[in-house]
């Protein structure tokens, strides 16, 4: 897949099988006209960061995504670290408050905003939709086992479905139910990293008590008692797994994809929001062409 990304510009492209026409990307700071402590491609309107800014930084992207699909245009939710899943069309208008957005119509860009969060890709072997949520932990964990990830999946897969469901309809066959998570592929985007992420026993449990499994993404501090390091993408791949989706791809936990650490790459909340006041924010993007 080619890249759709401005010349210069230090943005990630997802590198998985992604079917023909459709198009991701994941920005950093770079490459745009915030000042610091936004420098300089902060796309987050609600920071505190110069209005106008923002606009030319919006802007850059979208020129970015229009030179794959002249109709593009992301659409830039209200992130509340929730389960709410927006199902997008040309008409969504900025600021739909949801934390996950799926996608069949063309040109409708899911979009998902982070600086610590975990942004994650969905993509269906048929190209015929597309998803992204934001997982922070509260998303992530949601209640009794069921959050962002697992909401936007079922919404997903209801859209992924829906094709095959008409056509046996139309031939008078019975129709089937495909096994839609078989063909889902998944991008986990950067965000803090497992050295980086500590949390409270409290959290621990709220995924532990809801799956035994995610004990292996905490590790406790032999120097703070009562607090542990989280690996949020590893404890996202475990619940993907959980709905059946197997292709997963991106963040693996390694150094690399890390937020904190890696400074002049990635905004990160925890690290600069204390020391500076405040951090931009990146996004992750996909979109059928």
């Amino acid at each position: 897949m080619a890249a759709p990304v401005p010349v210069g510009a230090d943005w990630l492209v997802p590198d998985w099988p992604a079917p023909p026409g459709v198009w991701a990307l994941c920005t950093t700071r770079m490459g745009g006209s915030s000042q610091p402590p936004y420098d300089s491609l902060n796309l987050g309107t609600h920071v505190g960061d110069d209005p106008a800014a923002v606009q030319a930084n919006r802007q850059t992207l979208q020129a970015a995504l229009q030179a794959h699909a002249a109709a593009a245009r992301a659409v830039f939710l209200n992130q509340v670290h929730g389960v709410g899943v927006v199902h997008l069309d040309a008409a969504t208008p900025d600021g739909t408050e949801a934390d996950a957005c799926v996608a069949t119509a063309p040109g409708a860009v899911c979009t998902i905003m982070v600086a610590d969060c975990l942004p994650v890709l969905f993509a269906h072997r048929n190209g015929q939709v597309v998803a992204a949520a934001h997982a922070g932990w509260r998303g992530l964990a949601g209640t009794g086992g069921w959050g962002v990830l697992e909401s936007t999946f079922e919404d997903f897969e209801a859209l992924a479905r829906a094709p095959a469901a008409s056509i046996a309809i139309k031939s008078g066959a019975i129709a089937v139910a495909p096994a839609v998570a078989a063909d889902t592929l998944a991008w986990l985007g950067p965000c803090i990293g497992p050295q980086a992420f500590e949390v409270g026993a409290e959290v621990r449990a709220t995924f532990c008590d809801a799956d035994v499994a995610a004990q292996s993404c905490f590790v406790p501090r032999a120097d703070v008692p009562g607090k542990y390091l989280c690996d949020l993408a590893g404890l996202a791949r475990l619940r993907l797994r959980a709905l059946g989706i197997t292709q997963i791809y991106g963040n693996d936990s390694t150094a690399p994809w890390c937020t904190v650490t890696n400074a002049s790459r990635f905004f990160s909340h925890r690290r600069d929001a204390a020391v500076l006041g405040a951090s931009g924010r990146f996004a992750a993007c996909i979109w059928r062409g």
